[in-house]
């Protein structure tokens, strides 16, 4: 764990004076390491990650962890920083706990590192913080570490987040993108597109006016549901960067397979498709923050399909296509009107600061 974060509980630490005044915006002596790094840390953000490890003040959390483990670490810098549905903070840590989540990993301990612009207002840091405790708190894991730097004004888009995971594999799980096998469902536990549509919708280079909020959730309770109801589950993954085009070519290379999806049963709401239309931008390379792809035994897919859709955030599961065969890698769209086309790897970027 960073030093910035290290002898924040407890008593006032000798030669720190408890009077300095906490400013309304981020100064660049808030990331210096003094006084205004502990004062900002002690009364802003330790109160909101509270938990045994992280209250020892360490420079590093120390745990017991027995068995396989899996690990994952990612950065977050979209913009806008809040959007219909969620925020920076939320989506750093559903992000990270659904990264160990696809891995079949029981999320436990994550740590957090914010690179923050001077003049950056301490309310909205402040929000940001009880935004991703209360992510936190949902999936059930501890954020055990992190960091705070201040970076000069100009420097970044506000804040910068990084995230880094850690998970328990239970024994028996393999899980990895390069287990899609011929006659695998593959499945998807809802809407496509709503985080990207809904970020769009919320940039002030585009005005546009829609009641689409962003899917952005953690997805390991909705995991753990589909992992009880069969052991044959061969790969999950989380379509976010590059949508659910993009997840299905990168495991049809891991895999080499070939995939057909069936548009008919693609979920996307219309007000996705307006937005793509309006823009001229494919749904199924918009961003997803709350969905996953399943791939599993046809025989597996009706008791799969059944403990996704008890849980909130699989009512609207449905098989979405199929492994055709392998060798040949190759996503291939089935379209409404019967035809058939490439369906290829997103190439350049359809929006930026996406996550």
């Amino acid at each position: 764990m960073a030093r910035a974060w290290s002898l924040l509980k407890g008593p006032a630490l000798p030669g720190i004076n408890t009077t300095v005044n906490m400013e309304d915006k981020i100064l660049l002596g808030h990331g210096s390491g003094g006084k205004l790094s502990h004062r900002l840390l002690k009364e802003i953000i330790f109160p909101y990650f509270s938990n045994p490890i992280l209250d020892k003040a360490d420079d590093a959390a120390v745990f017991d962890c027995k068995g396989r483990l899996a690990f994952t670490t990612d950065s977050f810098v979209v913009q806008p920083l809040f959007f219909p549905g969620g925020d920076i903070g939320k989506l750093a840590v559903c992000g990270t706990v659904n990264d160990l989540a696809v891995m079949g990993a029981k999320p436990l301990y994550l740590t957090a590192a914010c690179i923050v612009e001077e003049g950056f207002e301490i309310s909205l840091l402040k929000k940001l913080i009880r935004s991703m405790a209360q992510a936190a708190k949902h999936a059930g894991v501890k954020i055990v570490g992190g960091d705070l730097k201040v970076v000069e004004k100009g420097s970044c888009d506000g804040i910068f987040i990084n995230t880094t995971g850690i998970g328990l594999v239970p024994p028996g799980i393999k899980i990895s993108g390069n287990n899609a096998k011929a006659g695998d469902a593959v499945i998807i536990n809802g809407n496509i597109g709503e985080h990207g549509a809904a970020v769009m919708s919320a940039r002030n280079d585009y005005k546009l006016k829609t009641n689409i909020k962003s899917d952005c959730a953690g997805l390991n309770h909705l995991i753990c549901g589909i992992l009880k109801a069969s052991n044959k589950i061969h790969v999950m993954r989380d379509p976010t960067r590059g949508g659910v085009a993009t997840t299905l070519n990168e495991i049809a290379l891991q895999s080499k397979a070939q995939i057909q999806i069936e548009e008919d049963s693609l979920p996307i709401p219309e007000a996705v498709r307006g937005i793509c239309e309006l823009l001229g931008i494919d749904p199924l390379y918009m961003a997803n923050e709350g969905k996953v792809l399943i791939f599993c035994p046809e025989n597996e897919s009706k008791k799969v399909l059944s403990a996704m859709r008890n849980d909130p955030l699989g009512r609207n599961s449905r098989i979405i296509g199929r492994v055709v065969k392998k060798d040949n890698p190759l996503v291939l769209l089935r379209t409404a009107i019967g035809s058939t086309r490439i369906m290829d790897m997103l190439t350049g970027e359809q929006l930026p600061r996406i996550c």
